[in-house]
């Protein structure tokens, strides 16, 4: 490091603390994951290390990350700061109603030449000492340029599982086997010339890949980001190595360095919170394995014809039932639903899904795929029935049905009420849901031997901040 004319920062290496920069993408639930291993990573390093976090996202999503509006975090005040950036968005702007119009905006701004770099000097003239070492959402495909300019290394955080990561590192080799004019009979075909997705076929991609706008604002930031992200010093994935090992040792050969430190929301899960609705209390009441549990996040919402039917077959199925639902979603269900089924079933806006998931009368989840809700799921081993939306659910919901085989893709990708209580029977009431339950629970054990205290994510968590502290 280079001493400043002023002696501002401390050069000496045996007394120099160290400073990183961690960026996150502002949208969806990318922040939290992210936020959490920040903390984890802070509350790890030893007094004598002397580490300082400064943390940067957008206003709206730094206000969500951090409630208190606190400059310092709360949990640990000594050694994370949050730092604001711009949005892109111009004062008094008025959005046309596209969905990814906030994105666009968002990445305009932030590859604008010494954007980031602007912030980051801020960081370092409040904190005092220059930034190391740069890491972020993998999203962020120009953190590498970044990272390059200021000449510290880039560790890259993917934050979701291994398997959607491989598919887009392979994109343009996909893109060479089916081109990018359309895949029209070909969707059954499977991708077994990549390790560990020999199952997946091209209707379980990602939109983006080959499907799709391939000149979407997301695809095109995706591919980018398969494409640089070799550069990487070192690659963060939210996954344990122990559920596909041949996976992972191809990952390894790609990038310099490769750590496996999830699921991050089984190794870091978030701190509890009370359960506003009673949701355990009314488990407590139910009998084991016999309770459907319904919830789809927070960005995932069926057809109104599809929450119809999904209440139509939860009445007809006669097994109890908690959904998670929005209220004003409510509105589309059968008549007299809510009061028919007072004593059967239980729906509130929220639920405490870890704990709900792990509670014993929890016999199936009905899901839209979502990784974190999936890897919970396998952890509490509850087999599922899903509905993929978008992302990587309709790959997640292949490794369910066909590859790990713990759960069920509904019928033609939708909910009927035929449909689903087929799905219900399949689980609940026949030889084929106790084996998806004796799968699910010899998957559980793969994973908790990866994310143990001894096992390989929290092995690969030190070598991560041993390389941060290196830097």
């Amino acid at each position: 490091m280079q001493e400043t004319n002023n002696n501002k920062f401390i050069n000496s290496k045996e007394t120099t603390p160290h400073h990183i920069a961690v960026f996150a993408f502002p949208f969806g639930s990318h922040g939290t994951p992210l936020l959490n291993m920040t903390r984890s990573l802070a509350s790890s390093s030893s007094p004598q290390n002397n580490v300082h976090f400064s943390f940067f996202s957008t206003p709206n999503s730094i206000k969500s990350l951090f409630p208190k509006c606190s400059k310092n975090d709360l949990e640990f005040p000594n050694n994370i700061r949050c730092y604001e950036i711009w949005d892109g968005k111009p004062k008094e702007y008025i959005f046309k109603g596209n969905p990814l119009e906030e994105i666009e905006l968002f990445l305009d701004a932030a590859t604008r030449p010494g954007a980031l770099k602007e912030v980051v000097e801020k960081a370092e003239e409040e904190v005092g000492v220059k930034v190391k070492c740069v890491m972020g959402d993998a999203f962020l495909w120009f953190l590498g340029d970044l990272a390059k300019e200021m000449e510290v290394p880039w560790i890259s955080c993917w934050l979701s599982g291994e398997h959607a990561l491989s598919l887009h590192v392979y994109t343009d080799v996909i893109r060479q086997r089916f081109g990018t004019q359309g895949v029209e009979g070909r969707e059954e075909e499977t991708l077994d010339f990549i390790p560990g997705l020999k199952k997946v076929r091209v209707k379980d991609l990602q939109e983006g890949i080959v499907t799709g706008n391939l000149d979407s604002i997301i695809s095109k930031m995706l591919h980018k980001m398969s494409q640089v992200l070799l550069n990487a010093n070192a690659v963060c994935i939210s996954c344990c190595e122990e559920l596909d090992p041949d996976l992972i040792t191809d990952l390894k050969s790609k990038f310099s360095k490769v750590y496996t430190i999830g699921p991050l929301n089984l190794v870091m899960p978030p701190s509890k919170v009370v359960d506003t609705y009673n949701c355990l209390s009314w488990l407590d009441k139910q009998k084991a394995n016999s309770v459907v549990y319904v919830s789809f996040g927070s960005a995932a919402t069926p057809t109104p014809n599809e929450l119809f039917a999904l209440a139509e077959a939860l009445q007809a199925s006669g097994f109890k039932f908690l959904w998670s639902i929005k209220d004003q979603l409510k509105v589309h269900f059968p008549h007299d639903f809510l009061d028919k089924n007072r004593e059967n079933g239980m729906v509130v806006p929220w639920a405490p899904q870890i704990e709900v998931l792990a509670h014993e009368a929890v016999g199936v989840f009905i899901t839209h795929f979502g990784y974190n809700s999936m890897t919970e799921s396998i952890a509490a081993e509850v087999p599922m029935i899903g509905r993929p939306f978008f992302g990587d659910h309709s790959l997640n919901g292949r490794l369910v049905e066909a590859v790990w085989e713990i759960g069920i893709q509904v019928e033609g990708g939708v909910f009927t009420k035929q449909g689903i209580l087929k799905s219900l029977h399949q689980i609940l009431s026949s030889d084929e849901g106790k084996k998806m339950k004796e799968n699910i629970k010899s998957l559980k054990e793969l994973v908790n031997k990866g994310v143990a205290p001894n096992g390989s994510s929290n092995k690969n968590f030190k070598l991560l901040l041993e390389l941060e502290l290196k830097a």
